[in-house]
């Protein structure tokens, strides 16, 4: 009896500790802070975009990226617009047109962005594809699909971006520590990036007996137990 009162006031104390270091512990900063480093905007097929030829106002478009990622324009035809920026498909376009038009000037707006999708898979509770309601990062991410499952190695979580042009890898802490300090690598995602919550060792070392030891085995482990007379009757 005085054992077990012993084990539950030390679970109290513990959780007491818990709470009074949550209480401690500094603000979480925001997710998402916008500066001059954050990479420019890349079409997406479904965008919309106006282009504004100053020199020849005949060829003023609203035109919308195709599935196969072109913009269809009179005189230059069909134009690669997604994966540029505004930037790089105005200089696109300048080349484009400098073999119609003397010295072509031109404008690249974007109107209406289609959807912004972003993966999450591993371990999380509801794996799938998310609208993005804002501007996220991974840890917000995983939150819009249920969050984390006990088996998670929070503090080696990948994403795979392509916001550069090219598919880059990354490795975010999302545990328990990186959260009091507000998440300090965890970048603004990009439309169509993959967030994967990898299984943790421990939870890999449990499937790894659960599939190839204990089930492999010809009789359960309470059956060879009783054997050995390990159980009491």
């Amino acid at each position: 009896m005085r054992a077990a009162i012993a084990g539950l006031a030390a679970f109290a104390a513990l959780n007491l500790a818990g709470f009074t270091a949550l209480a401690e512990a500094p603000e979480a900063q925001p997710g998402v802070v916008y500066s001059e480093a954050t990479p420019a905007y890349r079409f997406y097929p479904g965008d919309e975009i106006e282009i504004v030829v100053f020199s020849a106002p005949e060829l003023n478009r609203n035109v919308t990226v195709g599935p196969d990622g072109r913009i269809a324009l009179p005189l230059v035809g069909a134009v690669r617009a997604a994966d540029l920026t505004a930037d790089e498909l105005h200089d696109a376009l300048v080349s484009a047109y400098a073999a119609q038009l003397r010295m072509p000037e031109l404008s690249v707006t974007p109107r209406t962005y289609s959807s912004r999708q972003v993966f999450v898979g591993g371990e999380v509770a509801r794996p799938g594809i998310y609208e993005m309601p804002a501007q996220i990062d991974a840890f917000q991410a995983v939150a819009l699909a249920g969050g984390f499952l006990p088996s998670a190695r929070r503090g080696d979580v990948l994403v795979l971006s392509r916001a550069s042009g090219e598919a880059q890898v990354s490795e975010v802490d999302l545990s328990p520590r990186a959260m009091r300090r507000g998440f300090p690598n965890a970048a603004p995602l990009q439309r169509y990036d993959v967030v994967y919550v990898p299984r943790s060792r421990i939870s890999q070392v449990n499937l790894f007996m659960q599939q190839y030891v204990r089930d492999a085995l010809p009789v359960q482990f309470s059956f060879y137990s009783d054997l050995r007379g390990d159980r009491n009757n």
